[in-house]
């Protein structure tokens, strides 16, 4: 009975040491991943053909992993205009340019007199994406042109 005793005792103290070998760990938990999103200030809704609406926007990130990039790309589902950085750097449609910061300024400029959307993304280098879309309607020196009703 003894000598069943002192096994059941081995035993137990070798599971316990191995559980507690297996639970110590000299690895950090850094997290990286965080959620974040597109601010903007308000953006006309109406331009000329010709014309370029600011769009002034913040990136509002829930923390901060330092090494986290952020990219841009745009699309033009409708309508025709072109999209730079305030650098001077044009955007093409579908590529993916880094951002220049957490606060930077996009300028479109309207190449028609369509209605206009373009759709903006941002995404992190965890491929974590935000969309935002914005909205031109043509505006004429006389009003805004109703799309419904043609122009005399």
């Amino acid at each position: 009975m003894k000598r069943m005793t002192e096994l059941i005792f081995t035993a137990g103290f070798a599971l316990v040491a191995a559980v507690l070998l297996c639970a110590c760990s000299d690895k950090l938990d850094i997290q990286q991943v965080y959620e974040f999103d597109l601010a903007t200030l308000p953006v006309q809704s109406t331009i000329v053909e010709g014309g370029e609406a600011e769009i002034r926007c913040q990136l509002v990130r829930s923390g901060r992993y330092e090494e986290t990039e952020y990219f841009i790309r745009y699309f033009q589902p409708t309508g025709k205009g072109e999209l730079r950085l305030e650098d001077g750097t044009v955007l093409l449609p579908n590529d993916l340019y880094s951002l220049p910061g957490e606060t930077f300024r996009l300028y479109y400029r309207s190449l028609c007199t369509d209605q206009q959307t373009i759709d903006i993304y941002i995404v992190d280098s965890f491929n974590q994406t935000v969309t935002k879309s914005f909205s031109f309607n043509n505006e004429t020196e006389e009003g805004v042109e109703n799309p419904e009703q043609p122009a005399p």
